[in-house]
């Protein structure tokens, strides 16, 4: 059973419904797996091994049936410890929240549940979700699947090394500025952020509530196309018959390259050559409005944050991680005039940057331009730790901040990716799985 744990969440599904796997023996092997796992308590905030097997008895009973509600009816999956789980603590990686245990689960986690999908557990994170590194010295900082020493990303830092590790067909994390791209990357996932307002944000604990998006990190993308459809209860995307042949990308120039280290810039490089030779049509192309925008960062995470968790934070704050809380102190200057202005200019160079980038499929650019620095470095120097952290999400905040869907794919060298961006998820899926057999 444990060669089944590191398969794609669709093909586990498609052995259920053959029944060469029993949902309750996959479940059991990946109890198992954390169980003896060296990096478990690293990953994993806590089990609902209870919960798994009573999920997972009820989806082999189906499967018998022949009543499986999704192809991923039965498939094992991880939950962002900011997804409240009924009767089971959720404390969005931070001692502020020690002991919050929610009435009633998410509403993805519902309707994730209602397709069949079994609930492991809950993974850790970086505090409040605000951090791209992954490292949280407050709860548990996961190791990078390439580099047992270099931060895992995050801050769904734990939703994808659950998936790297082997410990979770799918890992469930959110994306406010590039949480669930990062730790993708740096982990060799598909990570997929949707568009704001797609997926339900009811009963996920806030961060920045007019940027957070709830997105999977998975092994491949039809698996992102079925947990996208798990999430919403809708319908997954068909990838079939999906081509590069007459597709039309822009490469993102602007800030997209600055800083960019040796390693994801000729990765990224080898990865467009083979985009072309699948037959894609790429152009490099400088869009101001996406500097304009990333220049308004500074004002508009800061202030949100704060303001969502500003008494809990001057209250209790001395719990905190301190790189982290003064993220969040960065905020606390910021007047509502600034705030509205900062919006209103967004939402004009969100029309801009349409109108730049509409004769396009969609744009391109290095999922993240730095390889994942040491845990011990970031430790031990908050400055590093700062700029460390800016320079991660220096790219993945452009999809935030433009209000656009995103996923990244694995570029073929360790720990560095390639990612699309647009305004369909449905159309991104497609083009990605395209490229995803291009990329081989």
């Amino acid at each position: 059973m444990d060669n089944w744990l590191t398969t794609s969440a669709a093909e586990q599904g498609r052995a259920i419904e053959a029944g060469k796997i029993d949902p309750r023996d996959l479940t059991e092997a990946y109890l198992a797996a954390i169980g003896a796992h060296p990096f478990a308590e690293r990953i994993y905030a806590r089990l609902t091994a209870d919960r798994a097997r009573a999920e997972a008895a009820a989806a082999a009973d189906r499967a018998k049936r022949g009543l499986r509600r999704s192809l991923l009816d039965g498939v094992p999956i991880s939950w962002k410890d900011l997804y409240d789980t009924a009767g089971v603590a959720t404390e969005s990686g931070t001692a502020l929240l020690e002991g919050r245990v929610p009435e009633r689960d998410a509403r993805v986690l519902v309707n994730a549940t209602a397709a069949g999908l079994v609930c492991l557990g809950k993974t850790h994170q970086t505090e409040f979700a605000f951090s791209g590194l992954g490292l949280n010295p407050v709860t548990a900082s996961p190791p990078c699947v390439n580099d047992h020493e270099a931060a895992s990303g995050g801050s769904s830092s734990g939703a994808a090394t659950s998936v790297a590790f082997g410990l979770a067909a799918i890992g469930i994390g959110s994306d406010t500025g590039g949480s669930v791209r990062i730790p993708s990357v740096w982990n060799d996932l598909v990570g997929l952020k949707t568009l704001h307002g797609r997926l339900s944000l009811e009963g996920v604990v806030p961060l920045c509530a007019r940027f957070d998006t709830v997105g999977p990190l998975c092994r491949t993308v039809e698996d992102a196309a079925l947990m996208l459809a798990a999430l919403e209860g809708g319908k997954a995307a068909d990838l079939t018959g999906a081509t590069l042949k007459g597709a039309r990308f822009a490469v993102l120039e602007t800030q997209a390259f600055n800083g960019i280290e040796d390693a994801p810039r000729a990765a990224f490089a080898a990865a467009i050559e083979r985009l072309k030779a699948a037959g894609a049509g790429i152009d490099r192309i400088d869009v101001p409005a996406v500097d304009e925008a990333t220049r308004l960062g500074p004002t508009l995470f800061p202030a949100e944050a704060y303001a969502t968790w500003q008494h809990r934070i001057d209250a209790e704050g001395d719990k905190m991680y301190p790189p982290v809380r003064a993220r969040f102190l960065q905020g606390k200057t910021i007047s509502a005039a600034d705030f509205i202005s900062a919006w209103r200019e967004l939402d004009c160079l969100r029309l801009m940057y349409r109108d730049a980038v509409s004769g396009y499929d969609a744009v391109l650019l290095p999922s993240s331009p730095i390889m994942p620095p040491k845990i011990a470095d970031l430790e031990k120097d908050a400055d590093y730790f700062t700029e460390r952290n800016l320079m991660a999400l220096q790219n993945t905040r452009i999809g935030n901040l433009l209000g656009l869907a995103a996923i990244t794919l694995p570029s073929g060298t360790p720990s560095c990716g390639i990612m699309l961006q647009g305004e369909r998820e449905e159309h991104l899926l497609r083009l990605a799985a395209a490229m995803e057999r291009a990329l081989v």
